[in-house]
């Protein structure tokens, strides 16, 4: 005889209005602001190591203070210890130029999509009967506004989440 255990609806409910909760406060925490941050000055940062580098400078340690203090995070990892600490920081930028470079992008565009979509009209032309929502202004706006605008305001967080985790995830292997 095989018994299920049905979870009441009201525990389901709460769930449901818990993860809500947090999709809806998700672009308004100082983590979201933190990891946009990180996403912008990664790259010149990258950048900037790979010559300081070369010449022998600390850039590894660079990088590391940089996630430290914008993300809190410190990079423990095994690579150093196995091939030396001076080549961390060129390896590390190296490797994380094309997920840095991406991550720039992907932020920058992402929330600079939000508020060019909620003032759409500001932008637009004469002719929005073409526009996405149109043919009539009221249309292309609540298109643009909704989908555009607090569309992506409640998805960059959870993208800036997943490429910071890869970010810190080469930082942990090659920065430790």
């Amino acid at each position: 005889m095989t018994t299920t255990r049905e979870i009441p609806p009201h525990i389901t409910a709460d769930r449901t209005l818990t993860r809500a909760r947090r999709i809806l406060r998700e672009p308004f925490t100082a983590g979201t602001w933190r990891r946009f941050a990180y996403g912008v000055v990664a790259l010149p940062v990258g950048l900037a190591s790979i010559p300081l580098a070369l010449i022998g400078a600390p850039a590894g340690r660079w990088q590391r203070r940089v996630m430290r203090r914008v993300l809190g995070e410190d990079a423990e990892g095994t690579f150093s210890e196995m091939h030396g600490g001076a080549r961390s920081g060129l390896v590390h930028a190296l490797v994380s130029l094309p997920l840095n470079l991406l991550t720039l992008f992907v932020t920058v565009y992402g929330w600079l999509i939000v508020p060019m979509n909620l003032g759409w009209p500001l932008r637009a032309g004469d002719d929005y009967s073409a526009a996405w929502g149109g043919p009539t202004f009221a249309g292309a706006w609540a298109f643009h506004a909704l989908l555009g605008g607090i569309g992506f305001l409640l998805l960059m967080p959870w993208i800036g989440r997943g490429l910071t985790a890869l970010q810190l995830r080469l930082a942990h292997r090659f920065l430790a």
